[in-house]
């Protein structure tokens, strides 16, 4: 049995399937990655800013999950400062 795609993903699988696109999928991990990604932020090499959408400080973290949730502002990255 496959999983539904919510209708909130935006993800257009009438016109994919229409067009007889394949599409891959899959999930990385994230403690293999982490700290040679970490690494490379620090030296420079990465620059992850391209991918913050909001700033919010750490009291406000309930309501950054529920705008990261939401979508509804774009809330791709959020950095929770103390």
């Amino acid at each position: 049995m496959r999983p539904e795609t919510p209708p909130e993903s935006g993800f257009p699988v009438g016109a994919a399937f229409a067009k007889g696109l394949t599409v891959r999928m899959g999930q990385s991990h994230v403690h293999n990655y982490f700290e040679p990604l970490l690494e490379r932020i620090e030296r420079g090499d990465i620059d992850p800013s391209r991918i913050i959408t909001h700033h919010m400080k750490l009291d406000e973290a309930p309501g950054a999950y529920r705008l990261f949730e939401s979508r509804e502002k774009k809330g791709i990255k959020i950095v929770l400062t103390p």
